[in-house]
């Protein structure tokens, strides 16, 4: 589904076709889902919060002006309705890792993600993300997974451009540096050393 498409289902929503926001439900819920429990503890925060967020795109989808994609207009939503709650729980959320894109990491660790076999790296890559804040987890998810521009993550954070730019490249250096110490020594030394 393209941008275009996003705007012929809203289209049809906006003209009391209630049923045609449950297209857009459907191909953001994963997203939208992962993203809150990137950045709240639990499972039950997470769902909480990716029903709120689609409960308040509903209500509020005339305020969306299609000069940015719906995907990105909804993910701030999401950002800002966690860091709402994040602010009202006043506690440190654990990050759940799914798939992460070996490019996260950089360069320098293309030789030890080489050595650890897939099922390895999908728990080791679990227990990193766990430790990194909840927004870095956030900008990561939606820069490596998701596939964001550093704009499109400007218009969802409400940063600028440089300043998500810089906060995604220390959030990837935090994420090395937790994994290199992590990782079983043996294979850091083979990387060293090449």
């Amino acid at each position: 589904m393209t941008h275009q498409d996003d705007q012929i289902f809203i289209t049809k929503t906006l003209a009391g076709e209630v049923n045609a926001f449950a297209v857009l439900i459907d191909r953001y819920k994963h997203m939208v889902y992962t993203l809150s429990l990137r950045m709240m503890k639990s499972t039950e925060d997470a769902e909480e919060i990716a029903q709120d967020v689609f409960l308040k795109a509903f209500q509020k989808l005339e305020t969306y002006k299609g000069t940015s994609k719906f995907s990105t207009w909804l993910y701030s939503i999401t950002y800002h309705r966690c860091l709402d709650a994040l602010s009202r729980k006043r506690r440190q959320p654990i990050h759940h890792a799914t798939e992460i894109l070996e490019e996260i990491t950089g360069e320098k660790t293309a030789g030890i993600l080489e050595a650890i076999e897939a099922d390895e790296l999908k728990e080791q890559l679990e227990e990193c993300i766990q430790q990194l804040r909840e927004e870095d987890a956030f900008l990561v998810t939606l820069y490596y997974l998701e596939e964001q521009t550093l704009e499109e993550i400007a218009t969802v954070t409400g940063m600028t451009k440089n300043n998500v730019k810089v906060k995604i490249f220390r959030s990837r250096k935090k994420l090395y540096t937790i994994m290199a110490s992590q990782l079983p020594k043996d294979i850091v030394a083979r990387y060293e050393r090449n």
